[in-house]
């Protein structure tokens, strides 16, 4: 879904801080060898999480949704020095070509990458964290926020990927992901225990603060 037309999409990414030289190999990389490059966050996303990030310089950082850790890469560039970035996924074929990354980036002992079930890895978490990041598979968007809203701080950050969903949320039928997608933003929406604003950024950023 594109939200602006590809000369101002264009415009945009020219005026925002660029890549990295590693996350510019992330990108090329995944979209060349990994299926479903759409998944990836992006250059302009992908500075968005890292000014966020910045912003709210997190001690503990937990994400959901892995991919090929270009995200995670972004988050970690706000965490405070004596931080840990946990970032969880269900696939293990990814997993070499993400921690070389993680080592190539020079985070790898700050970062504790874990390769199973979210549902059942999130309630084994001693952490209080300071901002959660969702990019997981749609159907489980609000069973992960009900999992992780005790584990965050007063004052931290919730944010989810893919809310507006290519624009499938409009959809008088829709399927079972966009089902979920819009139950979870229509969830938050209505909880009292946070703060919400749905931005507009590639598919969608919800951006939850914990009050």
């Amino acid at each position: 879904m594109d939200l602006l037309d590809k000369e101002l999409s264009l415009y945009v990414e020219q005026h925002t801080e660029p890549e990295s030289g590693l996350l510019q190999k992330i990108n090329r990389d995944t979209h060349a060898k990994v299926m479903m490059p759409r998944m990836l966050s992006g250059h302009l996303q992908g500075r968005v999480l890292s000014m966020i990030s910045h912003m709210v310089q997190p001690k503990f950082i937990l994400e959901i949704g892995t991919y090929t850790g270009y995200s995670a890469l972004c988050l970690s560039e706000g965490m405070l020095q004596d931080g840990e970035l946990v970032t969880i996924d269900i696939n293990e074929e990814l997993e070499e070509k993400v921690r070389q990354y993680f080592h190539d980036a020079g985070v790898s002992e700050s970062i504790n990458y874990i390769i199973g079930n979210a549902m059942d890895v999130i309630p084994q978490l001693n952490h209080t964290f300071d901002m959660v990041f969702i990019d997981a598979d749609k159907i489980n968007y609000s069973n992960y926020f009900d999992t992780v809203i005790d584990k965050v701080r007063a004052g931290g950050y919730i944010i989810a990927d893919n809310v507006l969903w290519s624009g499938k949320v409009l959809d008088t039928r829709p399927d079972k992901d966009t089902k979920a997608i819009d139950d979870f933003n229509k969830k938050v929406h209505k909880d009292q225990r946070v703060q919400n604003v749905l931005f507009p950024i590639r598919d969608g950023l919800m951006i939850l603060r914990k009050l």
